[in-house]
């Protein structure tokens, strides 16, 4: 089995990581560099990057903590990131590369959250594949509620009354750069008072990323008589579109705010995009599910779609050997 060469993400790899990144078939914009780097001061990177001679090949975003490696406790997702043409031979040589390295270097688990595979230029289930090889067990699970916008779907009769209540009370939809009226006003009341937490992104750092990343967040909000009464950030790639974050005030209900502002989102701004995914209506690593958002995802249309997190032990790279004959 052929041997390649693995070594640490050094910040002198800047444009040679980003540039693996436009052309991968299994990566969207949260692997690039000024995306991952926002909060680098949270976690110790420790992204990995696989070379055939002078050749990067793959690259695993992750970081580390103690003797375990995570891909990614940051993002969303993660994985083993291949080029488009990687065959499942090359997959599995560079994936035991990447334990035998990791093993070497005293780290004794590699968890990894799978990127759901929607999201996916073409298919790439390489990783899934070596995972089961090297005898990995799933500790979680997220349950994705996702709308395959290339077939029909239903909107339940509940949702079109609500949209219809939208209509009535004239809600108006406005997508902008400026993100600190939703955050202060909505999202950071919302969640201190359901959840007693703050966003993952304060707002300086979503306002950063937003002009990073323009064509991939994009921020919508909802007012009814001039003030705001919803908004909702979504994170755009090539395939699928997904509110990273939503919010409306207590008066959403009786306004539809949030099902007039997602009919939108869904059936004229991202209409040509083939998923619009809602995000998990789990807690608790997959083993809870929020019955309420779960209801209010699948009368959308939206149907379940799992995303694994995996567990391996490093040390069984060696597992690998006698694969392939």
């Amino acid at each position: 089995m052929k041997k390649y060469l693995v070594r640490q993400y050094q910040t002198t790899d800047f444009e040679v990581w980003n540039a693996f990144i436009s052309v991968a078939k299994n990566a969207t914009f949260l692997f690039h560099r000024n995306f991952m780097e926002y909060h680098k001061d949270r976690f110790e990177d420790y992204s990995l990057m696989v070379f055939d001679e002078n050749k990067l090949v793959a690259v695993l975003p992750a970081n580390r903590v103690e003797d375990t490696v995570f891909s990614h406790q940051g993002l969303t997702y993660g994985g083993l990131v291949l080029g488009e043409k990687a065959k499942l031979s090359t997959s599995i040589a560079i994936y035991k590369s990447i334990l035998k390295f990791l093993n070497e270097n005293e780290v004794q688990k590699l968890i990894v959250k799978m990127i759901p595979k929607f999201y996916n230029s073409s298919f790439s289930d390489e990783l899934e594949y070596c995972l089961f090889l090297t005898n990995s067990k799933i500790i979680g699970a997220g349950s994705l509620l996702t709308t395959d916008l290339t077939k029909p779907y239903f909107i339940s009769k509940t949702r079109k009354e609500s949209i219809r209540r939208g209509v009535k009370n004239e809600l108006v939809i406005k997508e902008e750069t400026e993100f600190d009226l939703f955050w202060n006003e909505i999202l950071i009341p919302n969640l201190n008072k359901k959840f007693d937490v703050n966003p993952v992104h304060s707002a300086a750092e979503i306002i950063k990323l937003q002009k990073d990343f323009p064509e991939n967040i994009r921020h919508f909000n909802v007012y009814h008589n001039n003030k705001i009464v919803a908004g909702t950030t979504v994170f755009v790639t090539q395939n699928s579109a997904h509110p990273q974050y939503i919010s409306g005030n207590s008066d959403k209900n009786e306004l539809g705010s949030l099902d007039y502002l997602y009919h939108h989102l869904i059936s004229d701004v991202f209409k040509d995009k083939n998923f619009f995914d809602f995000g998990p209506s789990n807690e608790e690593s997959g083993r809870k599910i929020n019955e309420g958002l779960l209801f209010w995802k699948e009368s959308f249309g939206a149907k379940t779609v799992i995303q694994p997190y995996h567990e391996v032990e490093t040390s069984n790279y060696y597992l690998l050997d006698t694969v392939l004959k």
